[in-house]
């Protein structure tokens, strides 16, 4: 049984540092891409940012500089650092592992809470 559990997220003020984790389990972790999403309330999941198996990265325009995506194939884990928070980094951040061949196989985490606010 494939899981992802997120954690790291909370309630932090304006400029602040959040670090998120995601733990992945029941999957080949080498074999997946892997990414983080957000969503906040009435609106669209997406993507913030994604790091491939050979690790080449990609972020959204709205957190490039601030943002840093990596991983750890030893422990199973993907991080996402954040820095210079700000209020519209708000929503629910979701872990996501995707492989593509030779089937395409798609899974999600619960999501875990990010909230910046003065």
């Amino acid at each position: 049984q494939v899981q992802l559990v997120e954690s790291g997220g909370g309630l932090v003020q304006p400029g602040g540092s959040l670090t998120l984790s995601c733990a992945a389990s029941g999957l080949s972790f080498g074999s997946f891409a892997m990414s983080w999403h957000r969503q906040d309330s009435g609106d669209e999941r997406e993507l913030v940012a994604s790091i491939a198996v050979g690790g080449r990265t990609a972020y959204a325009d709205s957190v490039k500089g601030r943002f840093t995506i990596y991983r750890d194939f030893a422990k199973n884990m993907v991080y996402l650092r954040m820095n210079g928070l700000k209020p519209e980094d708000t929503g629910v951040y979701y872990c996501n592992a995707e492989e593509r061949s030779p089937i395409m196989r798609n899974y999600w985490g619960q999501g875990t809470q990010v909230t910046v606010v003065s």
